[in-house]
């Protein structure tokens, strides 16, 4: 199948590319390089994905609608798999304007792009962070989302609405999946468990927000990459549910989906782990919790195994262990 996947030089996009790749599927790949962490770190992933005869890249803003236009028309992508996106919670404190711009406008550029050439199945990335205030646990995804507590959250749930949109007025089988911490090798500098790594092997102390009293749904990146290839074959239809659980939309063939494995860790148990993998120890420098932070997540992860059959399993010590090792290697610790 030809896929046409934004934010291919990003952490997630990077790895799902690949393992569509290596499974002889076509991957169109769009990246606007933004300089909201390394991008050396961008480039790199997307010269490794340059490597196979069947990726093209493409190097633009989403928001750039009539280049985006063109790659659509000249990709005519079976499956769409929008990533582009911009991340990170404390950011959207510090330059909101990001978040409209990449987030609302390049989101609605993508719609009107899949509109125009209607793929098979159309898959967006929102965060599990749009369950915001939500204090019942685990997070279900037909559970009101109505209250998200930065402006990322906002920006990620208002796009889940516009596809729903899109998905009523043009017929345009979508799903929505909700993401929960993804960490692992190629992962993006501003997260906990690069942070913490980078920072041990400098010899400086890392900051432990909230005290560490906080929990995390923490998924492996090989996880989330065999959930979202596995749902690109569970495009919603209307009115046939697939069980109970199921949040597919009454009016339109669009769903949401957890990613995640529901098995919450404590913040102060994760560095534990990072400290045992690195064989050193870490330092702490308790600070209270920042803004936007939540004290848990805790997915459902019911919805994802009635569709697939799967449900992120990597436990936390080999996935630790493996970011450790690509770090080493990569920077040559």
């Amino acid at each position: 199948m030809r896929f046409l996947i934004t934010g291919t030089a990003g952490f997630i996009g990077f790895h799902l590319a690949r393992r569509l790749l290596a499974e002889g599927h076509i991957v169109i790949g769009i990246d606007g390089m933004t300089p909201y962490y390394d991008v050396a770190l961008k480039r790199a992933r997307h010269a490794l994905l340059a490597r196979a005869n069947a990726f093209t890249g493409h190097e633009f803003m989403i928001e750039d609608a009539s280049a985006l236009n063109l790659a659509f028309e000249d990709a005519k992508p079976d499956v769409v798999i929008h990533l582009a996106a911009q991340a990170g919670v404390r950011y959207s404190i510090e330059n909101p304007r990001a978040y409209l711009d990449a987030n609302l406008v390049g989101t609605f550029n993508v719609l009107e792009a899949v509109r125009m050439c209607t793929p098979k199945h159309f898959l967006f990335a929102s965060t599990s962070s749009v369950y915001g205030a939500n204090a019942q646990t685990p997070f279900r995804e037909t559970d009101r989302a109505d209250h998200p507590i930065t402006l990322y959250a906002a920006s990620k749930k208002a796009g889940e609405g516009m596809a729903h949109s899109y998905a009523h007025l043009w017929k345009i089988p979508t799903t929505c999946f909700r993401f929960f911490t993804v960490y692992g090798p190629w992962g993006r500098p501003d997260m906990a468990l690069f942070k913490f790594v980078h920072a041990t092997l400098a010899g400086e102390p890392i900051d432990v927000y909230g005290h560490g009293a906080m929990m995390r749904d923490f998924t492996y990146i090989d996880d989330l990459v065999e959930a979202v290839t596995r749902l690109v074959d569970c495009a919603p239809a209307q009115n046939k549910p697939v069980a109970d659980c199921d949040s597919l939309s009454p009016a339109a063939p669009w769903r949401i989906v957890n990613i995640g494995g529901g098995r919450p860790t404590g913040l102060l148990d994760f560095i534990d782990e990072v400290e045992r993998a690195l064989g050193v120890p870490v330092q702490r420098r308790m600070i209270d919790m920042q803004p936007g932070d939540v004290a848990q997540t805790f997915a459902s992860a019911a919805l994802l195994q009635a569709l697939t059959g799967y449900c992120p399993a990597t436990p936390l010590n080999v996935g630790v262990r493996a970011f450790v090792d690509w770090h080493k290697a990569h920077y040559r610790a």
